[in-house]
């Protein structure tokens, strides 16, 4: 790996957790507050109980990033999907805004020779790249499920997220056309 290409993982890694924070929380946006709590079933999580392991997981594997064991010893994680019925959204949001915020500051400080440096989860060695694409990966599959959540619950009030139905062949025109006026 070249500098240059390290660089731009980082910066891409970076890029895509964003995306995948920025697509969640238009989801939520969407929910009412007792839809966000909503479960489908009793074996199923909420958003909120989704949000509350998200937060947990990213504060633990990336505060003390390359020092400290990504399973903090203060870390309760069976806890992270027990919500008590009077929990503020507030306080959702709040879980929510401090564990991105570790895992944004942890990236923020490396540095492109940091890639290949060990890192540990519950004792099991990564190099920094693979301990990044692992949480990517997890976060992407609960980012997910959350809008998957958010647009079963909204039905028909359900605002895209992206392309929306019957609108693919119109949307690719669109960004040909932007293109071909770049060249």
């Amino acid at each position: 790996m070249t500098d240059n290409f390290q660089a731009e993982y980082l910066e891409e890694t970076a890029r895509r957790f964003r995306q995948q924070k920025q697509l969640a929380e238009a989801a939520m946006a969407q929910l009412e507050d007792e839809e966000l709590f909503r479960t489908p079933d009793q074996e199923s999580n909420s958003v909120a109980v989704i949000v509350k392991h998200m937060s947990g997981n990213l504060r633990s594997r990336f505060t003390g990033f390359l020092t400290a064991d990504g399973e903090k010893p203060d870390r309760q994680r069976d806890q992270e999907f027990v919500i008590g019925p009077d929990t503020p959204r507030e306080q959702v949001m709040g879980w929510w805004e401090e564990g991105w915020g570790c895992l944004f500051a942890a990236l923020d400080a490396l540095r492109p020779e940091d890639l290949g440096r060990p890192v540990f989860i519950r004792g099991e060695r990564h190099s920094v790249l693979q301990a990044l694409q692992r949480q990517l990966t997890h976060h992407a599959h609960h980012a997910g499920q959350i809008v998957f959540l958010a647009r079963h619950w909204k039905a028909a009030q359900w605002k895209p997220l992206s392309i929306p139905r019957g609108q693919s062949a119109a949307f690719t025109a669109r960004k040909r056309g932007q293109h071909k006026h770049r060249e």
